[in-house]
C-alpha cells in the first residue's frame, strides 16, 4: 500500500544497485519546483552542479561543477571572446567574467636641431578599466587591442591606439595616449593620457612629460626610459621605448631622431564558474 502511493505520487528516489547510487531529480533552472519546500534537493544541468532550498533560496552544494576562477584569455590583437568555446575548452559553465582593458601607449617626439637644442616631449598611457560582467545571458563579445603609437622623424609621436570590449550589453573603452610633441620650439609638452570609460573602476592615463621628461606609465607596463645614444645620424636609433602594455614612449632628447614608440594595448579576461 505504501510503495503504491509513493510511486504514484513519484516522490521516490530511485537508485541503480543497493549498493550504487541514488538518482536524484536533473533539471535546468527553469525547471525547479514552483514552491518548493526546504531540504529539497536536485541536480542543476544548467550549473552543473548539485543544489538544495533552505527555505528560502536554491544555493550550490559540495559536489559537482568547478567554481570561482577557471580561465584567463589575454588578447594582445583584436578577435572575439565566445563563451560556448572557453566552456568547452575548460569544461564549464562560466557565470562572470573580469574584464581588464589597456588603451596602447603614445610614442615620443621625434628631436629637432636647429641651433638650438629642444628635446622632444614624451607620450602618454592609455587609459585602464575593469568591470565584472555577469555572461550568463552574453554569448560573445568583439574585442579591439589598440596598436602601440610609433614615433616617426621630425613629427609629433603618433597616438596610441583604443582598447575595447564590446558585448552588445557592455561596451569598455580605452582611449590612447597622444604622442609627445615635436621638438622643433620651446613648447615640447607631453602628451595626454587616454580616458577610461564603462568600467566599474576607470583610470585614465598619465600625462606625458615635457622635454624628454618622463613618459605616461600604466597598469601593465612601464614607461620608456633614457637610453645610452651616441649615434648622431638623421635616422637616430631606438630611445626608450614603453615596454609590457599601454605606457608612453619617451620624447628624443639627444640627436635628431624619432621618439620612442609607446606600448601596445591589452584585453584580459578573467572567467568565473559558479
Amino acid at each position: 500500500m505504501l510503495s503504491n502511493f509513493l510511486v504514484s505520487q513519484g516522490s521516490f528516489v530511485a537508485k541503480t544497485s543497493p549498493t550504487g547510487s541514488g538518482i536524484l531529480p536533473t533539471g535546468s533552472t527553469a525547471q525547479r519546483d514552483g514552491s518548493p519546500s526546504s531540504g529539497y534537493i536536485r541536480f542543476n544541468s544548467d550549473d552543473t552542479a548539485f543544489e538544495g532550498y533552505n527555505g528560502s533560496a536554491w544555493s550550490a552544494i559540495g559536489g559537482g561543477a568547478a567554481s570561482g576562477i577557471v580561465g584567463v584569455s589575454t588578447f594582445t590583437s583584436s578577435g572575439t571572446w565566445t563563451k560556448a568555446t572557453r566552456e568547452a575548452a575548460l569544461g564549464v559553465t562560466i557565470k562572470r567574467v573580469i574584464v581588464e582593458v589597456q588603451g596602447a601607449g603614445g610614442a615620443g617626439g621625434s628631436f629637432y636641431y636647429d641651433g638650438s637644442f629642444y628635446s622632444a616631449g614624451s607620450g602618454g598611457s592609455g587609459g585602464y578599466a575593469k568591470k565584472l560582467i555577469d555572461v550568463s545571458s552574453i554569448s560573445s563579445s568583439t574585442i579591439t587591442v589598440g596598436a602601440a603609437g610609433t614615433g616617426a622623424l621630425y613629427q609629433t609621436g603618433g597616438t596610441g591606439g583604443n582598447s575595447i570590449w564590446s558585448d552588445g550589453t557592455n561596451t569598455i573603452t580605452c582611449t590612447g595616449g597622444s604622442g609627445g610633441i615635436y621638438g622643433n620650439n620651446a613648447n615640447t609638452n607631453g602628451g595626454s593620457g587616454g580616458t577610461a570609460t564603462g568600467g566599474d573602476l576607470n583610470i585614465d592615463g598619465q600625462d606625458g612629460s615635457w622635454r624628454a621628461g618622463l613618459p605616461g606609465g600604466s597598469i601593465y607596463g612601464h614607461a620608456g626610459q633614457t637610453a645610452s645614444f651616441t649615434n648622431n645620424s638623421a635616422s637616430g636609433s631606438v630611445w626608450g621605448d614603453a615596454q609590457g602594455y599601454g605606457a608612453g614612449g619617451r620624447g628624443k632628447s639627444t640627436s635628431t631622431g624619432p621618439g620612442a614608440d609607446g606600448a601596445p594595448g591589452i584585453v584580459i579576461v578573467t572567467e568565473i564558474a559558479g
